[in-house]
């Protein structure tokens, strides 16, 4: 389902298929068939796209849903979770989690 996510990244920027198939030095049929679907993107490919919209080849890819590449398969949903509520905080909230946590690790 890569191929919705490389069309709303396009979109977003308001760009044409012709406009990224210039980025890419192929042509707009050609990327067509990429964001269509029909055709797999190489990975050179998506790799320029991925540095392009400053997102991570795991969003590309539908990996994840954060466009940073967040992705962490061998951590439970509830970790996953307070990873994420951590990158939301701001850096003095940050330090002050850090300082409970390093109270709650010394309490075993």
């Amino acid at each position: 389902m890569y191929y919705q996510r490389l069309r709303d990244l396009r979109e977003d920027r308001d760009l044409t298929q012709d406009d990224i198939g210039k980025i890419l030095y192929t042509s707009k049929q050609q990327y067509h068939l990429y964001e269509s679907g029909k055709r797999e993107i190489p990975f050179h490919m998506a790799k320029i796209l991925a540095e392009f919209y400053d997102v991570s080849l795991d969003y590309i890819a539908g990996r994840t849903n954060d466009k940073n590449g967040m992705y962490f398969p061998k951590l439970s949903p509830e970790e996953n979770r307070i990873i994420y509520k951590y990158r939301d905080l701001d850096e003095k909230n940050k330090g002050r989690l850090m300082e409970r946590l390093d109270i709650l690790g010394r309490k075993k």
